[in-house]
């Protein structure tokens, strides 16, 4: 994906998603999970927003050689903050073993 416009479009909706599951953790969640599941599930909201503002700065910067850093970024909020999700309203730690490969996704540039 090479295209300025998709990549707006992606982060928009990247940080819409992050709201709104934020939203729903903080008033949906508050009663249903432990003190320490929500701390897991704010950690997962906290690391999709701060990557949904860096896929709209790569995007806004319209250079496409940082495109291919905002697709590791958007791999990093599906398997790094989804998983940290699921894991805290489940328990299941099928889910956190998931997670290191979204962190690696958000380290892939460094990495690299």
């Amino acid at each position: 994906m090479k295209n300025t416009k998709v990549w707006i479009i992606i982060a928009g909706l990247a940080g819409f998603t992050g709201v709104a599951i934020g939203a729903f953790g903080a008033h949906g969640l508050k009663n249903i999970v432990s003190p320490e599941s929500m701390e897991i599930y704010k950690t997962g909201v906290m690391y999709h927003l701060i990557h949904a503002v860096a896929i709209l700065a790569i995007a806004i910067s319209g250079n496409t050689k940082f495109f291919k850093s905002a697709l590791f970024f958007l791999i990093g909020i599906i398997l790094f903050s989804f998983s940290l999700y699921l894991y805290a309203i489940t328990q299941v730690t099928g889910f956190a073993i998931i997670t290191p490969f979204g962190g690696v996704s958000f380290l892939r540039e460094i990495l690299r």
